[in-house]
């Protein structure tokens, strides 16, 4: 079983980007990026609607990184402290030696192959690092730019869950995509 410790914060760099511990003060950065309709449009969950909820969040991203049961990234532009999206392991399964991943990216920072770069770092640290064996990705095959990110870097698609979660008044698929270490 795979034993965690994220103390201190592994702060990790790419050529473009800085990634950090997300603080409180990222907050009204979270609720921008879970408020805004493009970046929710594939997360299918509903949108944050007030800063309590954004609190609340930033709080559970807290606990579970004091708890090292997950770890998630403010990421930033070097240079810049605004956090632009956040990339993180918010799942661990220890015993497996596997995680989920999750990220978001402000509309304005897409297309700009940011995601690609930092998710490279991420997974770098999460094999060699973390010492994970597998990194998950659920996906909600509809999201055409997502499924790209993770084929370019290097995930595969092993399931497709037909209708396996209600949201919204409708029954939606997921697709699973995994990155085996090498």
């Amino acid at each position: 079983m795979l034993s965690m410790n994220f103390s201190p914060f592994p702060h990790l760099e790419t050529d473009r980007c800085f990634l950090r511990q997300i603080k409180q003060f990222d907050a009204e950065q979270v609720l921008y990026l879970r408020s805004d309709q493009a970046v929710m449009a594939f997360i299918d969950k509903e949108k944050m609607n007030s800063m309590e909820e954004a609190n609340t969040m930033v709080e559970k991203i807290d606990e579970a990184l004091a708890n090292n049961n997950g770890i998630t990234w403010a990421v930033c532009l070097k240079k810049e402290e605004t956090m632009i999206g956040t990339i993180g392991f918010w799942r661990l399964i220890k015993e497996h030696h596997r995680a989920e991943i999750g990220y978001t990216l402000q509309p304005v920072q897409w297309n700009r192959g940011l995601m690609t770069e930092v998710m490279k770092e991420v997974i770098r640290f999460g094999f060699k690092e973390m010492g994970l064996h597998s990194i998950e990705a659920n996906v909600n095959p509809a999201n055409l730019a997502s499924i790209r990110l993770l084929e370019k870097s290097g995930f595969i698609k092993e399931a497709h869950f037909r209708e396996s979660y209600y949201f919204r008044g409708q029954f939606l698929d997921s697709a699973i995509y995994t990155l085996i270490t090498s």
